[in-house]
């Protein structure tokens, strides 16, 4: 008796847990899908911008590279999202064929292999950026580079005079999203759709 109390103890304690988690991966997930329509707006007056500026020759010459960064941080932005959504593409010719107990462990797979994927992607941003060698070298990104060879906070944008950190940090949000909405996923209850 006293074990199942416990054992319910601790589902309870789980399922409350997962539904604290998945409240906030879906508040991340309306966070970038409201920054990734932001940014699709932005997209459509640059690229309109441009257009007209280069019908009067008079053309702008950062308007491009800003239109191309700012569809990238859109779509990663959305694509984390879409994970959280269950809206990202998925070919279900074999799981809408097999038995329910067999689709819902499929699905569990694939969320694990996307909770796989995100912490790899983690675990890249991290030797990538390297924070906590830039720390040690006193945020000097001469001293950085000197140590590691790494200089990607020293490549400026060709055109906008940044420097292109600022705009691979979609790397590791995307990665911090991708990994928060896969272990969202894995604490919800799996359901199946019902099959056409």
């Amino acid at each position: 008796m006293a074990a199942r109390r416990r054992a319910a103890k601790f589902t309870f304690g789980a399922n409350v847990r997962g539904r604290v988690l998945h409240r906030i991966s879906h508040q991340w997930a309306r966070a970038e899908m409201g920054i990734a329509a932001l940014l699709a707006v932005a997209i459509t007056g640059l690229v309109l911008l441009n257009v007209v500026t280069r019908a009067m020759s008079a053309s702008i010459f950062w308007v491009d590279e800003a239109a191309i960064y700012a569809m990238t941080w859109m779509t990663f932005l959305a694509a984390s999202a879409a994970v959280h959504f269950g809206h990202s593409v998925g070919v279900t010719i074999l799981t809408d064929a097999l038995p329910d107990s067999a689709a819902r462990a499929a699905q569990r797979a694939v969320d694990v292999v996307i909770l796989v994927f995100a912490m790899l992607m983690l675990w890249l941003c991290w030797r990538w950026f390297l924070p906590l060698d830039l720390m040690r070298a006193g945020f000097d990104t001469m001293a950085f580079q000197g140590e590691t060879f790494n200089f990607i906070y020293a490549e400026p944008t060709l055109t906008l005079g940044i420097h292109k950190f600022w705009l691979w940090l979609i790397m590791p949000i995307f990665a911090l999203g991708l990994t928060l909405h896969a272990v969202a996923n894995l604490l919800r209850p799996v359901s199946v759709e019902a099959k056409a």
